[in-house]
């Protein structure tokens, strides 16, 4: 399969498997399951949750489908549609400032100059990119699946807003935080990021490879599958020329 099928392949798998899942998770009796199914069902949304945005981050490099631009937004605006009701483009402006200046004042990713411990970043961050009217439409789609469509709150509150909630903790921890943190003796490549050491596995089920950053940010059109090659050549060219 050629890169650009494949990209969309990927894709639109993330896309159906996220929906699939949040369909069967939506009707579940919960009070008939066990109770340590809850927990499982509320990790897999989330890490498709987190696969969704990945998605969406992907069309922002046009890697999704290079041949068609227009085919590559939109899947991206349908997966932070399908997120939590993002504006594509806006998200689309912000992430190019991200990488024009990373980890500085004029980075919407970047903590406020003063706080850089998780919680205040990450409440920065959030602050950054969410609205109010998107909070209000996430609450009118909430009210339509209650009372149109029948979903009791219960499982809209597990199954839906949780693991939207817990994804954004995912990526804000493995796509920003660690990677764009000063370490110690400040930063060392323009990047201003550094890359995590998990193994393969890890850094898939971590965030879906975003945790590879500094590659991510060396090569911005390689999709997310393919980082952990980047990975391997950049650890082997470093070795071989220490």
């Amino acid at each position: 399969m050629k890169s650009i099928g494949k990209g969309l392949f990927i894709a639109l798998t993330i896309i159906s498997l996220w929906g699939l899942n949040l369909s069967i998770l939506l009707t579940f009796d919960v009070t008939g399951i066990g109770i340590s199914l809850i927990p499982l069902g509320v990790l897999c949304q989330t890490f498709l949750y987190t696969g969704l945005f990945i998605t969406a981050h992907d069309a922002m490099h046009g890697s999704v489908c290079q041949t068609r631009p227009r085919v590559n937004n939109t899947i991206g605006a349908i997966a932070v549609g399908l997120y939590a009701l993002f504006s594509y483009r806006k998200l689309l402006e912000k992430h190019w400032a991200h990488h024009r200046t990373p980890a500085s004042d004029t980075d919407p990713d970047f903590h406020d100059g003063e706080h850089s411990g998780f919680l205040a970043w990450y409440l920065h961050f959030m602050k950054a990119y969410l609205s109010w009217k998107q909070i209000v439409g996430m609450a009118v789609v909430f009210q339509i699946m209650e009372y149109i469509l029948g979903i009791p709150t219960f499982n809209l509150i597990l199954f839906w807003i949780s693991p939207a909630l817990l994804s954004t903790l995912q990526l804000f921890y493995f796509g920003t935080y660690l990677p764009h943190r000063s370490p110690k003796g400040g930063y060392d490549n323009p990047h201003r990021a550094q890359s995590n050491a998990y193994s393969t596995f890890w850094s898939f089920i971590t965030c879906y490879h975003f945790g590879y950053h500094w590659e991510h940010h060396e090569y911005p059109h390689i999709p997310w599958w393919r980082l952990p090659e980047m990975r391997k050549m950049v650890v082997s060219t470093s070795c071989g020329s220490s």
